[in-house]
């Protein structure tokens, strides 16, 4: 009887889930119009990193580790690279789905109006300055740029398309900002090259008070709508899990990822909410999301057997070099001697840093529908187009 009734209620919610990702399946086969008044949001504006990216770090010019991303495999899924860090789409990319938003890709659509909003994140970007992190002994690429820079970039382009101040904040007002995910890179350059954890946790604070001040900046200029996204369960990436592997399986949770480099992202989560909430005390009339990366993800693991993936490939890279997570430093997806899986869709890491499109549609459903985004009810005012 019991487990009769276990696999009715896991039919159930196999059931909800199918007709959920239905919804998302249906936005890849429309081509949805440009936002008009029909939606409460007109433009999306966004900042962040690789897990944001839709063509930037092309457009600068990219070196080093991900110079590879304009070229196949990256791009499997939609059949083209586009820039993006993954085989397919982004979160970004079915947020704007939502809310009937066109988000062009400033790699593939040279030229394109951005009247729907514009993309500001670029691959490898971090949330402190390149000089900050130098004098501090932290390396990273050379086409890196920090949010400071995104900032800089926003304020031009506010130059070039408002007329005045009164029309941008009527322009602003209308707009979602994505401020993140941001901040995993000053992380990610830092313990890659041997720094502690407890070392990282002193760069914590900064890391969220340069979060909150674009968060800050933005609302100064007119922004009404704010999401800022918390950062993900490191610990379970295959990088890590590669790099960092250990033979004391204590240093495990029950799913396999490793507790110490989970625990600090959930740190830097605890100190980044708490940063939300007062700068929500001041702002009492602005609405500003906490995007739960962190909890999405783990819900991704959880449900992954019943989202059609692949329950002994969770931590293995789809494009890789092999080992026990097809993961290899210093042959990332896209090297020669590395290959992609021939399904991505059973696969939750793309090239063991970034997700696949399955992986980032489902947690985009978990995000919009599922309260992984809080204030709940702000996030359905917003997507109730």
């Amino acid at each position: 009887m019991a487990a009769a009734a276990a696999k009715a209620a896991a039919a159930e919610l196999s059931s909800r889930w199918a007709t959920a990702l239905a919804v998302l399946l249906l936005a890849l086969a429309v081509d949805w119009p440009t936002a008009e008044a029909a939606c409460s949001v007109s433009a999306i504006y966004s900042f962040g990193d690789s897990i944001a990216d839709t063509g930037n770090l092309l457009r600068e010019g990219p070196v080093g580790t991900f110079a590879s991303i304009g070229t196949y495999p990256y791009g499997q899924t939609l059949r083209r690279p586009t820039g993006r860090c993954s085989d397919g789409l982004l979160i970004i990319d079915y947020f704007a789905m939502a809310l009937n938003l066109s988000l062009v890709s400033p790699y593939l659509d040279k030229g394109a109006s951005f009247e729907s909003g514009v993309n500001f994140a670029v691959a490898g970007a971090t949330a402190l300055d390149r000089t900050y992190l130098l004098q501090s002994g932290i390396m990273m690429p050379p086409a890196s740029v920090p949010l400071s820079s995104q900032l800089d970039w926003f304020r031009s382009h506010l130059n070039t398309t408002c007329s005045s101040q009164q029309e941008c904040e009527r322009k602003l007002g209308g707009a979602l900002f994505l401020v993140g995910e941001i901040g995993g890179n000053d992380y990610n350059y830092a313990f890659f090259q041997g720094r502690s954890i407890d070392a990282m946790k002193a760069y914590v604070p900064q890391v969220v008070r340069s979060i909150m001040d674009v968060a800050k900046e933005v609302i100064g200029l007119g922004a009404t709508k704010i999401i800022i996204p918390g950062n993900f369960p490191i610990g379970c990436s295959p990088s890590y899990l590669s790099l960092f592997s250990t033979a004391i399986s204590g240093d495990y949770d029950n799913r396999g990822c490793l507790k110490s480099y989970n625990s600090f992202a959930m740190y830097h989560n605890d100190q980044l909410r708490a940063a939300i909430d007062d700068l929500r005390k001041v702002n009492s009339d602005i609405v500003i999301i906490y995007a739960d990366y962190y909890g999405a993800f783990m819900h991704l693991l959880q449900k992954a057997f019943l989202l059609g993936f692949e329950e002994g490939s969770l931590f293995n890279a789809c494009c890789g070099a092999g080992g026990k997570y097809n993961f290899d430093m210093n042959l990332m997806c896209g090297a020669v001697g590395t290959s992609a899986c021939t399904d991505p869709m059973r696969h939750i890491s793309w090239d063991g840093i970034h997700l696949t499109q399955q992986a980032y549609r489902a947690m985009a459903l978990s995000l919009l529908m599922e309260g992984f985004a809080q204030p709940a009810d702000a996030v359905q005012k917003i997507w109730s187009c």
